[in-house]
């Protein structure tokens, strides 16, 4: 099934397209996950109370870590009942990265990425706790198949995000990041059991301009098997991010009632 142009000038082509999301019971509102990024806490709490009931779940990274307050942050997230992601993206020796897992499972994140070999994957979903989800980054979708060349990786990039996935998933990772257009053909080799969170979401009419590459629409990536979402620029950026993120909750709920 080929899909029409979306943000990035990218086309999309999936072609093996399952039911959605198979195995995981997420309630439908939250199969949306907002990226929160913003420079400071005054920031992302006035972005909070502008979406309101939106949006429950949300993704906090790179940029917010650089400020002072994260885990301000992530807390007060949690105590108001949502759930947040936290895309750290860690990277180290096995016991670093151990360590550094078992502190985040007490903060009441629900998922948190990490990078690795197996050792440091094993490391991590060692201490992740019961609540805390593992997920390995495959390919991020800001890299094109010409990038991987440029890096040294001589197989085609779908090849490339499935043998990490498998990789990870063996592990012991609850699941994987990837971009819709890798989603449909993940979930067929990885079965229902992993996770599968999709970043790269843009609007079916978006003209692109940004650094997004393997990008897909919400729809299309729900519809190929992911379980959640990653929203960032199309909802932070609107004219009104509220409205932009009940008509992503829209489409999710046309999927999943």
């Amino acid at each position: 099934m080929r899909l029409g142009p979306v943000a990035g000038g990218a086309s999309a082509r999936i072609s093996r397209v399952p039911s959605p999301s198979p195995a995981h019971d997420v309630p439908p509102r939250e199969r949306l996950i907002f990226a929160l990024d913003v420079p400071d806490l005054a920031a992302a709490k006035k972005l909070v109370g502008t979406l309101g009931d939106a949006v429950q779940f949300y993704k906090i990274g790179l940029e917010l870590a650089a400020s002072a307050h994260y885990f301000e942050l992530l807390a007060w997230l949690v105590e108001r009942g949502n759930r947040v992601f936290a895309d750290l993206k860690l990277y180290d020796i096995p016991a670093t990265v151990g360590a550094a897992v078992r502190q985040i499972a007490r903060s009441g994140a629900s998922f948190l990425t990490v990078h690795g070999d197996r050792a440091v994957v094993e490391a991590a979903s060692t201490e992740k706790g019961e609540r805390l989800k593992i997920l390995a980054v495959t390919v991020l979708t800001s890299v094109a198949p010409s990038d991987l060349k440029d890096m040294g990786v001589e197989m085609p990039l779908d090849a490339f995000v499935e043998q990490r996935a498998k990789r990870a998933v063996a592990a012991g990772c609850d699941g994987v990041i990837a971009s819709g257009l890798e989603a449909a053909a993940l979930r067929a080799v990885l079965g229902a059991r992993p996770l599968i969170v999709t970043p790269g979401i843009r609007f079916a009419e978006a003209s692109g301009g940004d650094d997004q590459r393997r990008v897909v629409t919400p729809t299309q990536a729900l519809s190929a098997g992911a379980d959640h979402i990653v929203v960032g620029r199309p909802i932070r950026d609107a004219a009104d991010p509220r409205r932009a993120a009940l008509r992503v909750q829209e489409e999710i709920a046309a999927l999943f009632g």
